[in-house]
C-alpha cells in the first residue's frame, strides 16, 4: 500500500482515511468493529473521528464513535497499526466547546479515556470558536505535544485568515504548527478549497484530508432523483446536489467507473487522491461491501483525460 507523508510529522499514512462519523450512529458497535478490522486488514491505517460524533442523534451525548473505537483498540490490540485522529471544539453541550486552553486540556483527557489510549496521533481543531486567541490554542497543543498526549495537530473548520494567523503564531512563539487541514472538498464542491485554502496548504506544506469526500454519499450514485433521498438517514444532505451540475458529474463518474470496472465512489475518491496536495480523503462505510468498493480507489491511477472529464 502506498504511503504519504502527513505534513512534516514523519508520520506516513495510506491514501484513504476511514471516517468514524457513522460508528454508533448508522451502524452499531459490532458492525463498526467489522469495518475497522476490514480497513486495517487491507493495509490502511488512518482512522478519523471526533469527540462530537454522534451528538446530533437524539439520545446521544457525543463520544459514541470514540468509545466504539476505544473498545475495538482494547479488544483487538491494533493500536500500533493505526494513525488515530480525533477532534476538539464542537459543541458538546453544557458549555463544553471552543478552543480555549482550559477546555482543550480537559477535552483531550475525555477523548483519551474513551479511546482507551495514551496518545492521539493527530488532534484537530474541529470548529474554530473565532474568539479564543490563536496563540492560546496553539499553546495548549504545545503543552499536549510536550506531554506526549498528542503527536501532531491539525485544523478543520477554520477561516483562511485564522488558519494563517495560527501558523504565524506557531512560528513566532516556537509552538508546534498545524500539520494538516481537513476541509470540505469533493467533485461537487471545489471552489471553496481551491480558491481559499489551497495556496495556504502549498505554502506551509500542510497535508489535506478532505471530509465529505463523497458529498455525503451523492458521489456514490445512490441518489439520482428526489425519491432516492429517503434511502438513508443521510439522504436529505444531498438534496442540494440534485441539479444540472450534479447530474453531469454523476454521468462522468458512471463513464469513468465503467472503464475501470469499479463503483462511482471509487472514482470520486481516486480523483481526490490524484490531486497533488491531497494526502488522504476521508470516507465512511457501513458495510464490508461498501468498504471494499472504497478501498479499490487506492488501486486506481486516473489518466489526465479521466481527471479532466470528471471536472465538470
Amino acid at each position: 500500500m502506498e504511503k504519504r507523508k502527513l505534513g512534516n510529522t514523519g508520520i506516513e499514512v495510506a491514501p484513504l482515511a476511514l471516517g468514524g462519523n457513522v460508528f454508533g450512529w448508522t451502524i452499531d458497535e459490532p458492525q463498526s468493529i467489522k469495518i475497522l478490522d476490514g480497513f486495517v486488514d487491507a493495509g490502511l491505517n488512518l482512522v478519523d473521528t471526533a469527540d462530537f460524533y454522534s451528538r446530533w442523534q437524539p439520545g446521544h451525548k457525543g463520544g459514541e464513535s470514540e468509545t466504539i473505537i476505544g473498545n475495538w483498540l482494547r479488544k483487538s490490540g491494533k493500536r500500533n497499526k493505526i494513525i488515530l485522529a480525533t477532534k476538539v471544539g464542537a459543541d458538546m453541550g453544557d458549555g463544553k466547546k471552543g478552543l480555549s486552553k482550559t477546555y482543550i486540556l480537559k477535552a483531550v483527557e475525555d477523548s483519551l479515556k474513551r479511546l482507551q489510549t495514551d496518545h492521539i496521533d493527530l488532534y484537530q481543531s474541529h470548529f474554530d470558536d473565532g474568539v479564543t486567541r490563536v496563540e492560546e490554542t496553539m499553546e495548549a497543543y504545545f503543552q499536549l505535544i510536550k506531554e506526549g498526549k498528542v503527536i501532531a495537530v491539525g485544523a478543520s473548520n477554520i477561516t483562511p485568515q485564522r488558519l494563517k494567523d495560527s501558523l504565524e503564531a506557531s512560528r513566532q512563539n516556537n509552538y508546534p504548527a498545524y500539520q494538516a487541514l481537513q476541509p470540505l472538498y469533493n467533485l461537487c464542491e471545489r471552489e471553496g478549497f481551491e480558491q481559499n485554502y489551497l495556496p495556504i496548504c502549498k505554502e506551509n506544506e500542510l497535508s489535506v484530508l478532505p471530509y465529505f469526500a463523497l458529498a455525503s454519499g451523492f458521489l456514490t450514485g445512490k441518489y439520482r432523483t428526489e425519491s432516492d433521498l429517503s434511502k438513508s438517514p443521510r439522504g436529505q444532505g444531498v438534496k442540494k446536489y440534485l441539479n444540472e451540475k450534479g447530474i453531469s458529474i454523476l454521468h462522468a463518474l458512471d463513464e469513468v467507473a465503467g472503464q475501470y470496472q469499479v463503483k462511482p465512489a471509487a472514482i470520486a475518491l481516486a480523483w481526490l487522491m490524484a490531486q497533488p496536495t491531497i494526502t488522504a480523503p476521508i470516507a465512511s462505510a457501513t458495510t464490508i461491501e461498501q468498504l471494499n468498493d472504497l478501498i479499490k480507489a487506492t488501486e486506481i491511477k486516473l489518466g489526465k483525460e479521466d481527471i479532466l472529464k470528471l471536472q465538470v
